[in-house]
């Protein structure tokens, strides 16, 4: 399994927790920064790792910014991305699960740090679970692609 990586200054803290948490289970990660707590702009980040994930890069993408709300707005952006904010475990959990979420958005400001970990965790470790969700899933794909 292979993450991308993104975040804007007030997500770097997290994402490099979050990297460090990877390297402890042996999941390779890419990481397009931001690399330091400089002002820097989300759209940067988001839009590089979001297109990692789209062209299959890439597996899942985890992206961080203040609020989560830009970097969601951003990776949402681009065609074949479903992109869900989690601020706990079970928001993690029902964006993979019901909606097949390819990339995890976490909140600098609303993310309790000692969760990330778990979040990560369970949000990686979740199958979608098909059934209606999958006739769901399907037209947002559908409008997608016109």
């Amino acid at each position: 399994m292979k993450i991308s990586l993104g975040a804007d200054h007030r997500g770097f803290k997290y994402k490099e927790t979050v990297k460090s948490f990877l390297t402890s289970k042996g999941i390779e990660s890419i990481d397009f920064g931001a690399y330091s707590e400089e002002s820097a702009d989300y759209p940067d980040f988001g839009i590089q790792a979001a297109v990692a994930v789209a062209k299959h890069d890439t597996d899942y993408g985890i992206i961080i910014c203040g609020s989560g709300n830009g970097m969601v707005m951003t990776a949402n952006k681009v065609r074949g991305i479903r992109a869900g904010l989690a601020i706990n475990v079970e928001m993690a959990r029902l964006a993979r699960a019901h909606n097949d979420a390819n990339m995890l958005v976490l909140s600098d400001m609303f993310t309790p740090e000692d969760q990330i970990s778990d979040i990560v965790n369970v949000f990686l470790n979740t199958q979608f679970e098909g059934g209606r969700h999958a006739r769901r899933v399907d037209k947002i794909k559908k409008f997608e692609q016109g």
